[in-house]
């Protein structure tokens, strides 16, 4: 057994919240994409059960049970009942911290797609969605890690409409936007529209047309509560929007990374470079959503 699994970055094109129900959750709407670019989860036959980070941000998350790699393996095995053959996991983090990149969702949904592969081959992919959904907002969401539209408190998934190949560049200024004091700070006010869906195109053909629409029709209602918070995330969002060959410049999340959609791979290799070498304090990577 030594099996190994990709965990995409995710990034919501948009995302509209509405007030906190009775309960203290807030409706969404959201088209989630998910990136080439993301961390890695790998299992591996142990003498005695494990859990270990690497990577350039694997220092900086938790190795215990407030881990979501460790709370998906538990709740895999209490899926499964009965005993377990030892195995060791390991999770190589490349995605920054708090980033508004569903990075520990889509940790999670590898780790269980792994212990299915390896432990309950019979299980589907249906079968762990209410694990994954278990552990948060965008589990579910991060186990399909296919672009899609989450409504209600993320739980509610649809498909996307026809999307065309997208081609982006994701900054992170290096610092984390925690997700609960951005929400906190959003219901000071919250957008008069609320969770409202927006007009959904059938298909866009272009990454310009899907821009224009973004741009037109669509918000990320945290990135004001999130950029009064932390004002490096305004920073990181103006200078994307000065370079030439941004199509269209938003915060993913609850942030702290903002992305720029770019017409092709070539803008989104030339502008990734360009920043790179302008900002070498900053996380900068060019992608491709689908």
């Amino acid at each position: 057994m030594r099996l190994s699994a990709f965990a995409p970055a995710k990034v919501n094109l948009f995302l509209h919240v509405g007030a906190p129900d009775a309960e203290g959750y807030h409706p969404i709407s959201s088209l989630m994409v998910f990136a080439d670019v993301g961390d890695r989860v790998a299992i591996q036959p142990s003498d005695a059960p494990g859990f270990e980070t690497s990577g350039p941000f694997g220092a900086a998350i938790p190795s215990d049970a407030d881990n979501l790699v460790v709370r998906a393996a538990r709740a895999f095995h209490a899926r499964l009942g009965g005993p377990i053959p030892p195995y060791r996991l390991i999770l190589d983090k490349h995605l920054p911290i708090a980033a508004g990149l569903g990075g520990g969702s889509s940790d999670a949904g590898a780790a269980l797609k792994l212990l299915r592969d390896a432990l309950a081959p019979a299980l589907s992919d249906e079968d762990l969605e209410p694990l994954a959904a278990s552990l948060g907002a965008d589990g579910a969401a991060c186990l399909r890690a296919t672009a899609l539209l989450a409504e209600g408190r993320g739980e509610i998934l649809s498909p996307a409409p026809e999307l065309p190949e997208l081609h982006a560049v994701l900054v992170n200024p290096g610092v984390p936007s925690p997700t609960g004091g951005v929400y906190r700070a959003y219901d000071a006010a919250v957008h008069p529209e609320g969770a409202a869906l927006p007009f959904l195109p059938a298909s866009l053909e272009t990454a310009e047309e899907t821009a224009g629409w973004l741009a037109v029709a669509t918000r990320n209602d945290l990135q004001a509560p999130a950029v009064a918070l932390e004002p490096r995330i305004s920073e990181a969002l103006d200078v994307l929007s000065a370079e030439p060959e941004s199509l269209l410049v938003r915060m993913s999340g609850s942030g702290a990374t903002c992305f720029a959609l770019c017409a092709g791979d070539i803008e989104a290799e030339t502008l990734a470079e360009r920043l790179a070498v302008l900002r070498p304090d900053w996380w900068v990577r060019r992608c491709r959503l689908s």
